[in-house]
């Protein structure tokens, strides 16, 4: 993964929005990780996985019988 300073993600962001196309870009400041920006279309993959593993999780939970969309949206919620 390319990693960027803010600085140069900031003065150079249509150069940064080229490149979150093809791959996540990590952005530092002061020598730490802050951000890492992805595409739009890689953002929703994420959101859709994130789903698929809330009811796969909710189906094999011992408290099926407590299932329900707001427990979804809640582990959703809790993980984006």
């Amino acid at each position: 993964m390319e990693t960027l300073t803010a600085n140069r993600a900031k003065t150079q962001f249509g150069e940064l929005l080229m490149k979150v196309q093809k791959s996540p870009v990590n952005v530092t400041r002061n020598g730490k990780s802050v951000a890492v920006v992805v595409s739009s279309e890689e953002y929703q993959q994420l959101k859709l996985q994130a789903l698929r593993s809330a009811l796969v999780e909710g189906e094999e939970s011992a408290d099926v019988e407590d299932f329900s969309i707001d427990s979804i949206k809640a582990q959703l919620d809790a993980s984006i």
